[in-house]
């Protein structure tokens, strides 16, 4: 195979984390953000547009995802979140969710130059840390997913951005392409940071970590706009 042909493989293979398309579908708006906020009721049905900003239907967006979509039972679900904690913990869904609910609008960038738009709502990634307890040695977050895929991110950053697991999308439950039960909204970073299916929750001493993708060369840091 040819060094072309490898690239370009490469790249197919890489929309395959963050619900990429090789063909495109029309998405609406840019780089939409919004505050982070209490949950409100928004009613029973899923919405289009929130507050006057377009959201895109991430239903529509084709899975390339691994191993396609995973199937998890609720029944026998249990997020872990382990290692480098003081205090291990195996939530049921119920569990994960009494913690607070928030919503924010976050944008989701695909290696593969473009974007899609949602409302998320989930619980606060540093709500389920905190009842973990991480050690003063752990530097980094490893995302387990139901498809045995992972990825990093460094513990500062997961708890500075007040990053959320989502288990909704505009105003509806995730659906198994969209990784349900639960998704980490990696807001500012690139879709294959946003692992699906998350069944586990590592805290590391590694900081130089690499999961999936990152371990076939693409950037650890992952981040949209780049500092200088």
């Amino acid at each position: 195979m040819s060094r072309t042909a490898c690239i370009i493989l490469l790249a197919l293979l890489v929309g395959m984390t963050c619900g990429c398309t090789t063909q495109s579908p029309t998405l609406q708006g840019g780089d939409i953000k919004g505050p982070l906020v209490p949950a409100r009721d928004l009613g029973t049905t899923e919405i289009s547009n929130y507050e006057g900003k377009p959201l895109n239907d991430f239903k529509a967006l084709p899975d390339n995802s691994v191993r396609g979509p995973q199937s998890v039972d609720l029944a026998s679900y249990r997020l872990v979140i382990d290692e480098a904690v003081r205090s291990p913990q195996h939530l049921t869904y119920a569990e994960v969710l009494s913690h607070t609910h928030y919503q924010k609008l976050i944008t989701l960038h695909c290696v593969e130059g473009w974007s899609a738009t949602g409302l998320f709502e989930g619980v606060l990634m540093k709500d389920l840390l905190a009842q973990a307890g991480p050690l003063p040695s752990a530097v980094t977050v490893i995302f387990h997913g139901q498809d045995d895929y992972t990825t990093s991110l460094p513990l500062a950053t997961v708890l500075e951005r007040n990053m959320l697991l989502a288990y909704r999308v505009n105003n509806g439950d995730l659906v198994a392409r969209n990784g349900y039960p639960f998704q980490l909204a990696a807001e500012d970073k690139l879709g294959y940071k946003w692992c699906k299916w998350v069944v586990r929750i590592e805290l590391s001493t590694d900081p130089d970590f690499k999961g999936f993708w990152e371990r076939q060369g693409y950037g650890n840091d992952a981040e949209v706009n780049p500092s200088p």
